[in-house]
């Protein structure tokens, strides 16, 4: 197969990328169902974007640069703020509907960590809005060609520029190219990598691994975020939107103990602190039934039901009425900060390749603010496919990589048949994994985890897999991805010997300025550039 442009991933940040390349020829492979297997259409909350005159751009830079721990890239965040309401408007084109006031105003909520409301939404159910809006118009859109149920398991690089990948059809077991002109990264974080999280199944690190795999740079790695409320038991997301409609937090003896943590800001405070209030309020014995509760049956009900729900029927399904108790909530893995390096043009150091959405690092630093990914979404995926639109208009030619690309499929081929019946099972070495990454590398982390758990998951690296049918197939490459994306964390956060943001080092608990700056890996090595002032 050959095309202009090749995006690989089926969320928010693809569908935007498509969109704005739909004058040439595009094929969206996606790893699952397009628009039903990312994390865009189970985002909840809202999208963060400037409207009342009373907020302002500078405002919201400075509330992400603070929360990032001024590690963000400040060009990028500079772009998210300006182009977040431009895009919002363009949703609209789309079909998407969004709340509003009775004057007519885009309805905002209150979100951690922002000295205004600014969070859009569309109740909470803001991420299957959007992704519907996008769906429906892309569906118009002749020259874009959906591909599900593939994965793309290589890049096809040669001489540092990019051809396009090669992927595994999930249904036949079949490898096979897609050759591209240009080809855009957006293939979402990896939450999978730990037991208890917000992601869906496809969220392995796919996009991560094989760009680092072909010599791409990741930055700050280290920085996973876990949303502060998951479900006790499963981590299905409880939307931060139940904390900014005026949700509760308090424990097992009644405490409002957010006091203890951030006395201003309370629950609204930024996710990694939150996150780490619960936790230790669970670790300290303060907890109920592995969580604290969650409460908002103090509001009336008119705004649960109109405003929360999708809660609200969450917490039915499994006997909970919300208007009435409380939830029970926990901390769960649900976004990666770090990932591919990008540019203004959303272009990393190989050419032919740009990203965007999760699978890119710099927007959010060391900590994501609540409705950002949303915005981050739409605006770099439409920065990316306008500049693969542009990079597709450059000669290229395939020829001269179709050699190379026949003897990697072999290369695959030969490495999946060289894994015995004799070999460990994929899924207990997927599980064995996450508990190493749950244990070692989470919420809470020291150098003698750290420690461990690379030297555990290099044991993990070195077994025997076997593969019994194409399902094993699809579990050989994810496990292979997903243990090159846990051993970068562990490395990265072994590295970063301070707490800043989501990275939390017991032993090196204060955050210092030495190591205000970034944490760069590639397949040479790993390198910090540091960062020596905040940008007026």
């Amino acid at each position: 197969m050959q095309t202009d442009i090749l995006i690989i991933g089926g969320g928010g940040a693809a569908a935007r990328a498509a969109i704005e390349c739909r004058n040439k020829n595009v094929i969206i492979a996606v790893k699952g169902l397009f628009g039903k297997s990312g994390c865009t259409v189970m985002a909840e909350g809202g999208y963060n974007a400037v409207f009342n005159p009373n907020d302002s751009f500078e405002k919201h830079f400075y509330d992400t640069m603070k929360g990032g721990g001024f590690i963000n890239n400040p060009k990028l965040v500079e772009i998210l703020v300006k182009n977040a309401p431009k895009e919002l408007k363009n949703l609209e084109r789309f079909g998407c509907i969004f709340d509003r006031n009775e004057d007519g105003t885009i309805a905002q909520r209150p979100f951690g960590g922002q000295s205004f409301n600014r969070t859009c939404y569309s109740g909470d159910r803001t991420g299957h809005e959007i992704m519907s809006g996008l769906m429906e118009h892309i569906c118009k859109l002749e020259k874009v060609k959906i591909l599900e149920e593939v994965m793309a398991i290589k890049l096809i690089v040669k001489d540092n520029r990019c051809y396009g990948a090669i992927f595994l059809d999930l249904k036949s077991g079949e490898i096979f190219p897609i050759y591209a002109k240009a080809t855009i990264l957006a293939t979402g974080g990896a939450g999978q990598l730990y037991p208890i999280t917000s992601n869906p199944i496809q969220k392995t690190g796919d996009g991560f691994a094989i760009a680092y795999n072909e010599g791409v740079e990741l930055v700050d790695m280290e920085m996973v975020q876990f949303h502060p409320t998951g479900m006790v038991g499963s981590g299905i997301l409880v939307t931060e939107a139940v904390r900014g409609e005026g949700g509760i937090l308090y424990n097992k003896f009644g405490e409002r103990f957010m006091a203890r943590y951030d006395k201003e800001r309370m629950e609204l405070s930024t996710r990694d602190v939150v996150a780490r209030a619960i936790y230790t309020e669970i670790q300290e014995g303060r907890g109920v039934n592995g969580g604290v509760y969650l409460d908002v049956s103090h509001l009336d009900d008119e705004i649960i039901e109109e405003r929360l729900e999708t809660m609200l029927r969450q917490f039915l399904d499994v006997g909970i009425d919300i208007r009435k108790e409380p939830m029970i909530v926990a901390p769960t893995a649900h976004h990666f900060m770090g990932g591919v390096r990008i540019n203004e043009k959303c272009e990393c150091n190989i050419a032919g390749l740009f990203a965007c959405g999760e699978v890119t690092g710099g927007v959010h630093g060391a900590n994501r603010l609540g409705g950002n990914a949303l915005a981050d979404t739409q605006v770099f995926g439409a920065i990316a496919g306008k500049s693969a639109r542009e990079f597709a208009e450059k000669p290229c030619s395939f020829a001269e990589v179709k050699d190379k690309v026949k003897e990697d499929i072999e290369k695959l081929c030969s490495e999946i048949q060289r894994e015995n019946r004799a070999g460990e099972n994929v899924y207990e070495l997927i599980d064995n994994l996450r508990n190493i990454m749950w244990d070692y590398v989470s919420i809470i982390r020291d150098e003698e985890g750290l420690k461990t758990a690379i030297k555990k998951i290099g044991e993990l690296k070195n077994q025997n897999v076997a593969i019994n049918g194409d399902i094993e197939v699809q579990k050989y490459f994810e496990l292979k991805n997903m243990l090159t994306v846990g051993e970068i964390v562990a490395k990265c956060a072994l590295m970063r010997k301070e707490s800043r943001g989501a990275h939390y080092r017991i032993d090196y608990p204060e955050t210092k300025e030495e190591w205000k700056g970034n944490i760069i890996i590639d397949r040479k090595g790993m390198r910090f550039e540091k960062i020596e002032s905040m940008p007026s």
